[in-house]
């Protein structure tokens, strides 16, 4: 039995290492420079892959195992970078694309649970009556509580036409109730906007998609329709994960001159340093109308406020650091997220577009973004020109976000000191907010919502664009703002 696991291990090793060789030799022949290859690694690779397939207590696919190995590989990287199998990266552009099979609410995490931050307008939740704030405690048979937020989406999730049932507790009416819902195509409205006073209006923006710049577009326009003579505007990014970066300069380049700097890249290859400036060839794909040139022309000089917070990521932490920049905006709220890394998504089927790639995929990172006046993002986020509390009373969840810098294998900033003090301070306010909980004996009141006249931030938005007072966080003399850690 000995002898035939060697050499039924050695055979492994050397088909292992003839396609990683293979492999390596496309991967240098395009871009990288030709490396060594690690052979004892690569020896023990083999080695643990003949080890599992004979002794495994079951059978295990090889397919399985490989696929496993690289996505391992993979993730181990970063926790950004991600190899997808053809039903993840279906799910990966289903997140992308706007458009998806469920129950139809946007959702946060609280105390464990998933907290209805809104029913989708016309979706089956909508209609089910699931209204802002409810929470879910369980869905189907499955208890929400220790279930991430990716899990509790996939279980809500699935064929249309299907049923879900969702366990509600609606503490306003201090009663737990079943509702049951069947899931159908959900077509996400990631752009709100509204007049909130007289001249003065809000666009919310909740993730960059593929339809975000044409529903921006629309949703300016018609508040240029209702009050052509608006006099300030606030962009809220608050939450927002981020997306396409084409959706995120697009919508920089509608409120700045015509070819500024909005973001630029920089990685280890060539074709991932780039600068990105506010041209539209910059910011459309084949075949795609400009939409952002036929927007109002006093777009472009319209008091602005930006509204962010420790959930405002990526994509959206690139237009607010280059409005702030170009300090063509007033950025208000909370540090953002500090999500700088680009990735890049690369068919593993040969050179095909991504929206023809029948399967495996990996999604890469390839370069950090730094702001026009090369701030870099990547674990730091962007500071905010004036802090802003959660509430009248001052925080309460904010403490309690996950930021890049608290990921495990996060890109560093070149500052590995400025990342430790940032963390402790951090800690600091959670663990003060913790006791202050106990000493209350009930849970924080649910924020409100977005855009709501009890939305206090977007309150002091409209303060500031109307040149009232402004009340500044009563936390900032704890926040270790990292406006001047040095440049990497």
């Amino acid at each position: 039995m000995g002898a035939t696991l060697k050499v039924a291990g050695w055979i492994t090793v050397g088909a292992i290492a003839g396609a990683l060789a293979s492999m390596q030799f496309s991967a240098t022949a395009r871009s990288t420079p030709n490396v060594g290859l690690p052979l004892e690694e690569l020896q023990q690779l083999a080695q643990v892959y003949g080890l599992v397939r004979a002794n495994y207590v079951d059978p295990v696919d090889d397919k399985k195992l490989i696929n496993d190995a690289i996505a391992g590989m993979v993730s181990g990287l970063d926790p950004h970078s991600q190899y997808f199998d053809k039903k993840t990266f279906g799910e990966f552009r289903e997140g992308t694309s706007g458009k998806f099979v469920g129950v139809g609410i946007e959702i946060g995490m609280e105390d464990g649970l998933v907290r209805v931050v809104s029913p989708i307008e016309g979706s089956p939740a909508f209609r089910a009556g699931l209204r802002a704030n409810d929470l879910i405690t369980r869905i189907d048979e499955t208890n929400v509580r220790g279930l991430t937020m990716d899990q509790a989406v996939k279980r809500m999730r699935g064929e249309p036409n299907t049923k879900v049932v969702l366990n509600i507790w609606r503490r306003s009416e201090n009663r737990t109730f079943p509702v049951t819902i069947v899931r159908e195509e959900i077509r996400t409205q990631s752009v709100r906007a509204k007049i909130v006073e007289p001249g003065y209006g809000w666009v919310r923006v909740s993730q960059f998609q593929d339809r975000t710049v044409d529903d921006f577009a629309r949703k300016v326009e018609e508040l240029f329709k209702q009050d052509p003579k608006l006099k300030g505007l606030v962009l809220d990014l608050r939450n927002d994960p981020g997306g396409n970066l084409e959706g995120a300069i697009a919508i920089s380049s509608a409120f700045l001159p015509a070819g500024v700097e909005v973001t630029s890249t920089k990685g280890q290859v060539e074709a991932a340093r780039f600068t990105y400036r506010a041209v539209p060839q910059h910011y459309l794909r084949p075949g795609q109308q400009d939409v952002i040139k036929k927007l109002p022309a006093a777009l472009k000089s319209l008091p602005l406020v930006v509204l962010v917070n420790e959930g405002s990521a990526s994509a959206s932490e690139i237009v607010a650091g280059a409005l702030q920049d170009h300090k063509r905006a007033t950025v208000m709220g909370g540090q953002t997220f500090g999500k700088g890394s680009v990735q890049t998504v690369r068919c593993l089927a040969g050179s095909v577009r991504l929206d023809e790639c029948p399967g495996a995929a990996i999604k890469l990172t390839t370069a950090r973004y730094f702001t026009p006046n090369d701030r870099s993002i990547q674990a730091q986020g962007i500071v905010p020109d004036v802090p802003l509390d959660e509430t009248a009373e001052g925080n309460v969840f904010a403490a309690f976000y996950t930021r890049e810098a608290d990921l495990d294998r996060h890109l560093a900033n070149g500052d590995k000191a400025a990342e430790e003090e940032a963390a402790k301070a951090r800690e600091a306010e959670r663990k003060r907010l913790e006791e202050l909980r106990a000493k209350r004996n009930e849970p924080f009141k649910p924020l409100p919502e977005f855009g709501s006249p009890e939305d206090w931030p977007l309150q002091q938005a409209l303060n500031q664009l109307q040149g009232k007072t402004v009340v500044v966080s009563k936390a900032i003399t704890e926040r270790k703002a990292q406006a001047d850690v040095p440049k990497p």
